[in-house]
């Protein structure tokens, strides 16, 4: 079961905060994570990358992107 955090309008570091928040609640998963800007899309990228956890994706969809990480 993927669980989806969607972070669109919120400005960095909410999106890695959040994203860090479900990774330290799960010791594996999948996450896809929502964001509308490549800052934060490459923040939550290595932030999930710091702690073990595995990109599958990172696109473009629209304005947003979506970032899927999995341990």
């Amino acid at each position: 079961m993927v669980t989806i955090i969607d972070a669109r309008g919120l400005s960095c570091p909410q999106p890695v905060l959040l994203t860090m928040s479900r990774i330290k609640e799960l010791s594996s998963g999948e996450l896809d994570v929502l964001v509308d800007n490549e800052a934060s899309r490459e923040n939550v990228i290595r932030a999930a990358s710091s702690q073990g956890w595995r990109v599958l994706k990172s696109e473009a969809q629209g304005e947003d992107f979506i970032v899927s990480i999995k341990k």
